[in-house]
């Protein structure tokens, strides 16, 4: 089956292929949205594990100056 031996195929494909481009761009359009999500919440989550870190060193730093503090130094 040839388009040129068949001129009366070559509408069906020109509305297959409209119709074939239209789901591609949103199917792109939604993958794009849909990946700018993703990478928000890995940043979100990232900035939230740096903030639990920074408080547990802080936390620990304490800890050590509380100890440093319990510990008689006797001086001789």
């Amino acid at each position: 089956m040839n388009l040129v031996n068949n001129p009366d195929m070559i509408p069906l494909v020109g509305v297959v292929a409209s119709m074939v481009t239209a789901i591609a761009i949103v199917g792109t359009v939604y993958w794009h949205k849909t990946r700018t999500k993703e990478l928000q919440f890995h940043q979100d989550l990232r900035i939230r594990e740096m903030e639990h870190q920074r408080k547990i060193k802080e936390l620990e730093v304490e800890m050590e100056r509380i100890k440093a503090r319990s510990i008689p130094t006797h001086v001789a």
